[in-house]
């Protein structure tokens, strides 16, 4: 098994277990994606406000799951959010994300 498939499987595992426990899924593209279409009950915080919006997460009290449309701006909150000490996960894009939810 490839170092790339390994990687994508154990990151479909971890999302999974996010999702048993009943993640918050945040989208951070932005308001022109957002409205071109998103994932159901996700919450939309582009990247670009992340920050300001962190005590809101904080109160969610729930694990993150932060997406975009290829991996690399959720990549980017993901890391912000775990600075703050959010539990959070890159989900990647929305396309694969959308696959696992389903």
């Amino acid at each position: 098994m490839g170092f790339l498939k390994y990687f994508l499987k154990n990151n479909n595992k971890k999302i999974k277990n996010f999702l048993e426990r009943d993640a918050v899924i945040i989208d951070v593209r932005t308001e022109h994606e957002w409205n071109e279409g998103h994932l159901p009950n996700a919450i939309h915080v582009p990247l670009n406000n992340l920050k300001a919006h962190i005590e809101d997460i904080k109160k969610i009290d729930k694990p993150v799951i932060a997406h975009c449309k290829s991996g690399g701006r959720s990549a980017r909150a993901t890391k912000l959010l775990k600075f703050y000490n959010i539990e959070a996960l890159n989900g990647g894009g929305i396309g694969d994300l959308q696959k696992l939810i389903a």
